[in-house]
């Protein structure tokens, strides 16, 4: 059994901002997969299906990026979801766009969501899937960076990426980080 997270921040205004990203790629998987629409549900948006013979629960946590950890680890506590079998997909800061990696465990790099996570379930053994969405070069800048809207340009090409991501999630529950890993970066490049 799995628990699935994208990270990002509720309402119409946020729909689609970078740190949204997280939203937006398990948004798609529910999509790929045939999952039932989302219903409120652990301070979240919630539903489960099957993926690969795998059941897997999807959450976008509605409490706002620093407080997602309490929805995580309610979902988590009730399904009785170890931290490892938990993926997070989150907008990632020091990664160029588009560029993607697989881990698990690790520091949070000061994303909120992340710190959250890690301070609820209290270990960052947990899988993520870190999306690239560029830096905008200085510190003062993040915020409106993480909070804008993908550009006209950029947007098709983030969505490109979400559906190799859902294409990519069998892989991950059955053989782990480093198949997926490979599995993505090879269908990026075919």
């Amino acid at each position: 059994m799995f628990l699935i997270v994208g990270l990002g921040n509720p309402g119409s205004k946020y729909e689609n901002n970078r740190h949204n990203i997280g939203f937006l790629a398990v948004q798609e998987i529910l999509r790929r997969y045939s999952f039932s629409d989302f219903r409120e549900k652990f301070k979240g948006l919630y539903t489960a299906g099957d993926i690969a013979g795998h059941k897997v629960h999807l959450l976008l946590p509605q409490t706002y990026m620093n407080l997602s950890g309490e929805s995580v680890q309610a979902a988590a506590q009730f399904f009785k979801i170890k931290p490892e079998h938990i993926i997070v997909l989150h907008d990632e800061l020091d990664l160029p766009p588009l560029k993607v990696k697989i881990k698990k465990g690790g520091g949070n790099g000061g994303h909120n969501g992340l710190k959250s996570i890690q301070q609820q379930l209290g270990t960052p053994d947990f899988k993520r899937i870190r999306i690239g969405i560029g830096h905008p070069g200085r510190k003062e800048l993040v915020s409106p960076y993480v909070l804008a809207d993908f550009s006209k340009a950029e947007k098709p090409d983030f969505e490109r990426l979400n559906e190799d991501l859902a294409d990519v999630i069998p892989w991950l529950l059955k053989e782990g980080e480093a198949k997926a890993s490979s599995e993505l970066a090879r269908m990026r490049h075919s």
